[in-house]
């Protein structure tokens, strides 16, 4: 079970976030997650570019809609308009999201406090220049304790608990992906990109001999997927079924949920996997192992494929149990009341350096 919600009270403040990436990812679902969570007590605004959508995926269709939403050109005159907004709402804090908001935030030097997350990981001079800092890992805060001067919060990446679903939709679910009731399922969720590390899956599966009651499944899209179902050909084992709005139901008749990334900040998916109680098979990297070590689950060296080889038949041989760890710190009213808080020491340093 999972430890009560803590019931935090702040003043109320005028919260600007900005962001200007594309599509629907972790960082947008972070971003929207924490909007929909600060508007109930706060003036909350989300600035985003007006070429927000990828495909038929935004931010804007997962946000409560008291947030206010606000699109710019992210061609024209971009900071122009942006200050132009913060000028006339005056918010008391601005809170950036990947490097592009970041650095027009900074170029402006507005009068609130300034607060950036690092998503992935300090990769341009504007993140120095923000009042704060958020970092989800631990080797985030390592990477920048002897260079940034402002605050800093560790911060637990939010989670959104999910509904148990019932034995028949499990068996529903199952069948949905061809898959029978004594079969061995294994998730793999998440942006087809060489930095998510599904090659190494592919390569270390294809070694594991099977029949064909063990499935690997991919959920997701991105630029490398003609290269992986190239790589996947002829293993009739391997599917690839594209994005699921229902993936935290998914995750809960997973057996085994893979997560093989190269570089990973941290990673949302394997929350997920292990709040819908799902084993969890992670390389060694960053976010990856801060979260295994913690939590539980199964390691591997990054990108070594005979080693996940190995992890992979041992978990199918052996069919570790579902594990649903304690979360609690991750879950969203608690990890925005950290950063709430962290506003309004922001909020207060600017004050008094001033």
């Amino acid at each position: 079970m999972h430890a009560e919600v803590k019931n935090h009270k702040h003043e109320r403040l005028k919260i600007f976030h900005v962001l200007f990436s594309r599509g629907f990812a972790g960082s947008e679902r972070s971003t929207a997650e924490s909007c929909s969570q600060q508007c109930e007590q706060h003036d909350v605004t989300l600035v985003i570019s007006n070429k927000h959508r990828r495909g038929d995926q935004s931010i804007i269709d997962h946000v409560d809609p008291r947030v206010r939403i606000i699109e710019i050109s992210k061609t024209w005159f971009t900071k122009r308009n942006l200050r132009k907004l913060i000028e006339r709402f005056q918010p008391d804090v601005i809170h950036c999201h990947l490097r592009r908001a970041t650095r027009l935030v900074a170029s402006i030097a507005p009068s609130g406090a300034t607060v950036s997350t690092l998503h992935i990981k300090v990769n341009g001079r504007g993140f120095y220049k923000m009042d704060g800092l958020i970092c989800n890992a631990r080797w985030q805060v390592e990477d920048i304790e002897n260079t940034y001067r402002g605050q800093v919060l560790k911060a637990h990446n939010s989670l959104l608990f999910h509904n148990r679903i019932t034995p028949e939709r499990s068996i529903e679910l199952k069948n949905e992906l061809g898959a029978a009731g004594g079969d061995y399922l294994i998730g793999a969720v998440g942006r087809y990109h060489p930095s998510k590390g599904w090659d190494t899956l592919i390569k270390a599966f294809r070694k594991v001999q099977t029949d064909s009651s063990v499935k690997l499944k991919f959920f997701g899209a991105g630029s490398q997927e003609a290269e992986l179902k190239r790589l996947a050909s002829g293993d009739k084992r391997i599917e690839f079924v594209g994005f699921r709005k229902d993936i935290k139901d998914l995750y809960q008749v997973f057996d085994l949920v893979v997560c093989p990334s190269r570089f990973e900040p941290l990673p949302r998916v394997m929350l997920e996997a292990m709040d819908g109680g799902a084993p969890v098979l992670a390389s060694d990297e960053g976010g990856c192992k801060e979260l295994i070590e913690d939590y539980g689950g199964f390691m591997f060296p990054v990108d070594n494929v005979e080693e996940l080889a190995k992890q992979l038949s041992l978990c199918i041989a052996q069919k570790p149990p579902r594990h649903r760890p304690e979360l609690s710190a991750h879950e969203v009213s608690n990890a925005n009341a950290e950063i709430l808080d962290f506003y309004t020491q922001c909020i207060d340093a600017k004050k008094n350096n001033r």
